[in-house]
């Protein structure tokens, strides 16, 4: 049974939203899920710590959403910045007002009262700008009476600040106890990149991957991820899903103990349905109706499919901007009674269940949660050969790769898979095997191991400060 050392654990994410963020959040509640089956906090598992200014209307209702699903262990489990930035008297909280510093608004820039109406604190609005996280703009904390006592120079401070006062909650009784913060968002990391707390051990977190179109190995770094780059070393660990993007890092960057591959762990099937039971010519597809996915691909290719195998119909689950660009692409090639647009699913399992294959066209996947979900419940995969993830998920077969961006090699494949009985069979068995090494008991394993490391050491921050 895996163990996690003795310590305060915390998830932090930018934001925890219901049906939002596709991968992202599902992925993040369900670390939260097996760190607390794992036996951390009594099986209450870490706390979740969100930075997103809505309204504590808005996040009570996420969290009774999430509470609904079972997708996370208890309401109180979750906690936001801005429902704890407001005081009893409706100016901002102590911890806040201890925090800011003497100064005023800039005048030039507009600001987002939060709350509206009757503010703890105000937000400069940076317009039309994807580094406006790194600002130093000052953000202002308002008093009882609605006049500005001070401000915060810039959203780092205000997301330090509010870290500090949760850690020190959580050290009320030994001030000197370790806090493992795992960090889930890029953001965010690099603005606590600095933080040298030396008790706190610093665990970030990647879900995608790091390069600019064409997403070849040998590609552009992602301008959002420069920067990045240059605190990695920063953090106690860095939690990379498949060992093929990790060893890229390295090969790129050079190689460092940072480094280490701690995938997102999914259950198995309690069964897998039979061969017998799922339709022969279902094929599906579970994912956001974005340009990362690349569901034009899909619609092109299944439009030979069905030339071959008239039957064959592709049942696309899923919601995203670019549904309308989907379906007119359905309807200028006339395919619309064999590929359809179903909408988000609250039963994965289900249309997993009945399906005779999985479908991923996906430019990129750190690591491909539907396809992972897809292989432990025996449902046979032909992916795209994109980075990082559907190669390393079928290494131990359960599907079929297609050269990346292959549309008429897609083709081929599906037609081989929904024609082919014995191939199939094979298939799915391969699946439920190959999803072994992802199943929550070894991930948790990893993670533990991961945190018994940094554990052990100094915090990377307090050595280089």
């Amino acid at each position: 049974m895996t163990v996690f050392p003795d310590a305060e654990y915390v998830i932090l994410s930018s934001r925890l939203i219901p049906d939002q963020d596709g991968g992202y959040t599902l992925a993040t509640l369900a670390r939260a899920r097996q760190m607390a089956a794992a036996g951390v906090h009594g099986g209450q598992g870490p706390l979740l710590l969100t930075v997103d200014p809505g309204t504590s209307e808005e996040h009570a209702h996420h969290r009774a959403v999430f509470d609904g699903r079972d997708l996370i262990t208890g309401v109180d489990r979750m906690r936001n910045l801005f429902d704890e930035a407001r005081g009893a008297d409706g100016g901002a909280a102590a911890w806040l007002l201890d925090a800011a510093r003497p100064g005023d608004p800039d005048p030039a820039l507009e600001y987002r009262p939060v709350p509206a109406g009757h503010p703890a604190v105000a937000l400069p609005i940076i317009p039309d700008d994807p580094d406006w996280h790194i600002t130093t703009a000052p953000i202002a904390v308002h008093g009882a009476d609605g006049r500005v006592r001070g401000i915060l120079p810039g959203f780092g401070a205000l997301y330090r600040a509010w870290l500090e006062h949760v850690v020190a909650g959580l050290r009320a009784d030994d001030p000197a106890r370790p806090v493992i913060v795992v960090c889930e968002s890029r953001q965010l990391g690099e603005l606590l990149a600095g933080w040298d707390d030396p008790e706190v051990r610093l665990l970030h977190s990647i879900h995608t991957v790091h390069m600019e179109p064409p997403y070849t190995m040998d590609a552009e770094t992602n301008a959002l991820w420069e920067r990045w780059f240059s605190v990695a070393e920063r953090f106690d660990a860095v939690l990379w899903p498949t060992a093929a993007q990790r060893d890229a890092i390295q090969a790129r960057f050079g190689a460092s103990d940072v480094h280490i591959v701690v995938p997102n762990g999914v259950p198995a099937a309690s069964a897998v349905a039979p061969l017998a039971g799922r339709d022969p010519n279902q094929v599906v597809m579970l994912n956001r109706l974005a340009f990362q996915k690349r569901v034009d691909h899909a619609v092109r290719a299944f439009a030979g499919v069905i030339r071959v195998l008239p039957e064959a119909r592709l049942e696309i689950f899923g919601d995203g901007p670019l549904r309308g660009e989907v379906q007119a692409l359905i309807d200028e090639l006339g395919v619309g009674s064999h590929v359809v647009l179903r909408g988000p699913t609250d039963d994965p399992g289900r249309v997993l269940d009945e399906a005779a294959v999985f479908l991923s066209t996906s430019r990129h996947e750190g690591q491909g949660l539907s396809l992972a979900e897809a292989l432990v419940r025996g449902c046979p995969v032909v992916a795209y050969d994109a980075p990082f993830g559907p190669a390393e998920a079928l290494a131990g077969g359960g599907g079929l790769l297609v050269p990346n961006g292959d549309i008429e090699a897609m083709t081929q494949a599906l037609v081989r898979v929904l024609t082919d009985l014995d191939l199939r069979h094979r298939l799915s068995v391969e699946a439920v095997e190959a999803a072994r090494r992802i199943e929550p008991a070894h991930v948790m394993a990893a993670l533990a191991g991961a945190v018994r490391d940094v554990l052990a050491k100094p915090s990377r921050r307090s050595a280089q400060s």
